[in-house]
């Protein structure tokens, strides 16, 4: 391990943990919604990511939505397969804390799922969340098709003009194509319906989207 590195620093991939070839075991089902965590993806859904800091705290929002078949916390954006939690803590795998959500664009729309994104976390902050500090806060939307890219560029530069009215900084989110996706473990997933008093920090700019 290095020690004394730069936890806002992303790692060199030379340098990053080598992780493992067989997925962690999580369970089968939504604790909430009874739907499946993996598999195939039912017709007529489409999947979303995002980064928005601890994960924790911000899949409950997602679950919450109509709409929503399913979602999943994981990891994201870096060099290591199959990250445990404790080596993505470490600044070494490279990964992002990304919740993946599963939707019906006929009930809730992507346009919605981006509004939850802005809303409950602070995108003036790049690799941080509250005291949350490190490259696993990053402030994130992974992006599937060309069509979610338009919408999240759009949504940015329309909550940007929210923000500067209200006197808050620029937004330090990016916008990347989505990475591989890796499922964190079991008793992350629907961790604050596991553990209901659970904390997690989140830098809210308490803006509305609309």
């Amino acid at each position: 391990m290095l020690f004394g590195r730069d936890k806002q620093t992303m790692p060199d991939p030379a340098d990053a943990l080598p992780g493992r070839a067989e997925p962690v075991p999580i369970q089968p089902a939504h604790l909430i919604l009874g739907t499946p965590l993996d598999g195939v993806v039912p017709d007529g859904h489409e999947v979303a990511m995002f980064g928005l800091g601890c994960f924790w705290g911000a899949e409950r929002f997602y679950w919450q939505l109509e709409g929503v078949h399913t979602t999943a916390v994981g990891y994201a954006g870096g060099y290591t397969p199959n990250p445990l939690y404790e080596e993505v803590c470490t600044g070494r795998t490279g990964h992002n804390e990304v919740v993946r959500v599963v939707y019906d664009p006929s009930v809730v729309s992507y346009h919605d799922l981006l509004k939850v994104f802005w809303e409950v976390h602070d995108p003036t902050q790049f690799m941080r969340q509250g005291n949350d500090i490190g490259t696993q806060y990053r402030s994130e939307i992974y992006v599937y098709s060309d069509e979610q890219r338009d919408a999240a560029k759009a949504s940015l530069d329309r909550y940007q003009q929210k923000l500067s009215g209200a006197g808050f900084g620029d937004i330090k989110t990016t916008i990347v194509d989505a990475p591989d996706f890796y499922f964190a473990e079991e008793y992350h997933q629907q961790y604050l319906h596991r553990n209901p008093m659970g904390y997690c920090n989140h830098g809210l700019c308490q803006v509305s989207f609309d």
